[in-house]
């Protein structure tokens, strides 16, 4: 595919595409921007496997990311580095904020989290079609006071 710049012609790759979804997605969740993180899927839909917890449709994943930023009122996912599959992204980094409000039935506790979650974006060709999220829960709750 070719996009046409006002500096000229430039090669867009299907990877390239695929990272532009993927940052223009965590921006958006960094921001606490539900509609804006939906608009980057073609389907929404997030597996939550440590939480055995399967979102479909785009009021599933809003109800979940906005149970996410409600305990965790400062959430930010920040990618270190990711890889590239035939139909997946994966991409490794950290999520860390505050518990503030509840949380796997603890309520906030003001402790800090930093997680190391990996995270598979799933595309058909450019489109983002659902997120696998995975992280170790116990670690989670050991930060917030719970038991692991």
């Amino acid at each position: 595919m070719t996009a046409k710049t006002s500096s000229g012609p430039t090669t867009t790759t299907l990877a390239d595409r695929r990272d532009a979804v993927i940052a223009e997605h965590i921006e958006a969740e960094c921001l606490h921007d539900v509609p804006r993180a939906l608009r980057t899927f073609d389907t929404p839909h997030y597996h939550m496997y440590p939480l055995a917890l399967d979102a479909p449709g785009a009021e599933a994943v809003a109800d979940l990311l906005g149970a996410v930023f409600t305990a965790f009122p400062d959430f930010e996912f920040i990618p270190a580095c990711s890889y590239h599959a035939s139909d997946t992204v994966i991409v490794e980094g950290r999520m860390i904020g505050t518990h503030e409000g509840t949380w796997a039935g603890l309520d906030g506790s003001g402790s800090r989290i930093d997680v190391p979650t990996c995270c598979l974006y799933h595309f058909d060709d450019d489109r983002l079609t659902s997120e696998s999220v995975y992280f170790d829960h116990a670690t989670l709750l050991a930060q917030i006071g719970g038991q692991p």
